[in-house]
């Protein structure tokens, strides 16, 4: 068992502690990974206060980049010294991975957020004390990661001048906004849509709608830098989410829109947002709400004009296909996502997360070093 330094998280909403701990041996289908960067995403924050229910104390981190140190027996994809990212875990076996489904694994929960292996097993150890791991397979906020043969990627050769810490955010924030507008609402050229929330998945979605054709592509944030990068970004209008979003956007459509994406998670920007789709439209859903938060739809403005509300995870990504098309854009400067990182020190890991809280990071990044 390798000596590792990983951030833990002992106790809802407090800051990340570096600490020494044991991580396994990789098993026949697993990979050690060496860390070099980790994305911060809103996934973790609300794990680490407890919106979602993964046991503490707990190692997160579930957007890393690193070099293969060993691999298991029946890994054959990947070797060591190969340059990889991380990201969802998913079992391989159910009816939606078999249909190149994976973000909606029947067994989604226990290989991403238990806290353990899938069969319950700990990963990592605080001398005789287990410590929840395994986060979407990975745990990368750690300067080593076990991982599986399902969830780590090669980097592609075309990419090896990338830095790795730049390309860690594909694994999660970038593939959920990129994905929702090209693979789970398919937007088309020409066809107007609407992104609600200018982070970083919401500012993802904005360089794929561009990528796409759509227009226009409207971002709605409540600040001012996102919104402005949202513009140069690709977005042919930027809209105050104070100053009467909704009527604006129905003078700019008067049609409707084709599409709307919601990645707030607040139900009445979410109501709002049907009532401006045209007949066929389709309103895709990534926000993370409260687990009891209900939405409210008219039945005949839903089943009459044929609209379609759409649950997204992981914008509907096959990762072995979807992060190296991602890069490719990256490589052809369709896809500039680099403009919204910051890079912090893994030992700043706590400012690191309180810079994307306040807004003033829109992805923090930590560097193992």
């Amino acid at each position: 068992m390798p000596e590792i330094t990983a951030a833990v998280c002992r106790q809802p909403h407090g800051a990340m502690t570096l600490e020494t701990l044991r991580l396994d041996d990789p098993r026949d289908d697993e990979v050690l990974v060496r860390v070099v960067g980790s994305g911060i995403c809103h996934t973790d924050l609300a794990v680490r206060d407890q919106q979602l229910p993964t046991p503490m104390p707990v190692v997160l981190g579930h957007e890393g980049a690193g070099i293969v140190e060993a691999v298991g027996a029946d890994v054959t994809h990947v070797k060591p010294g190969d340059r990889v990212l991380m990201s969802f875990n998913s079992c391989g076996t159910c009816p939606c991975c078999h249909d190149h489904a994976p973000t909606y694994c029947y067994n989604f929960f226990p290989h991403n957020f238990a806290g353990a292996r899938a069969d319950g097993s700990f990963t990592l150890h605080a001398g005789e004390e287990p410590v929840h791991g395994n986060f979407f397979g990975q745990s990368s906020f750690a300067t080593y990661a076990l991982a599986t043969a399902r969830n780590v990627v090669r980097v592609p050769d075309s990419a090896g001048a990338v830095p790795l810490e730049r390309l860690a955010p594909l694994g999660c924030g970038m593939m959920t906004g990129a994905g929702a507008v090209l693979r789970s609402m398919k937007v088309q050229a020409g066809m107007p849509i609407a992104i609600f929330g200018a982070g970083a998945v919401g500012l993802a979605a904005v360089m794929a709608a561009k990528i796409a054709g759509a227009d226009p592509i409207i971002a709605v944030d409540l600040h001012e830098n996102r919104r402005a990068l949202a513009l140069e970004l690709g977005a042919t209008h930027a809209l105050d989410g104070r100053d009467d979003p909704f009527g604006k956007i129905a003078a700019l459509c008067p049609q409707g829109l084709a599409y709307a994406f919601d990645n707030t998670g607040i139900a009445s920007i979410i109501e709002s947002a049907f009532n401006l789709l045209a007949p066929r439209g389709v309103l895709g859903i990534v926000g993370a709400s409260d687990p009891t938060a209900m939405l409210a739809f008219n039945e005949a403005a839903f089943m009459g004009g044929g609209r379609t509300v759409k649950g997204i995870l992981g914008g509907d990504s096959d990762l072995f296909g979807f992060l190296p098309e991602l890069i490719e854009h990256h490589l052809a400067g369709r896809f500039p996502y680099d403009r919204l990182i910051g890079v912090f020190p893994f030992a700043q890991i706590n400012e690191a997360i309180e810079a994307g809280e306040s807004g003033a990071v829109v992805k923090p990044v930590v560097v193992m070093g």
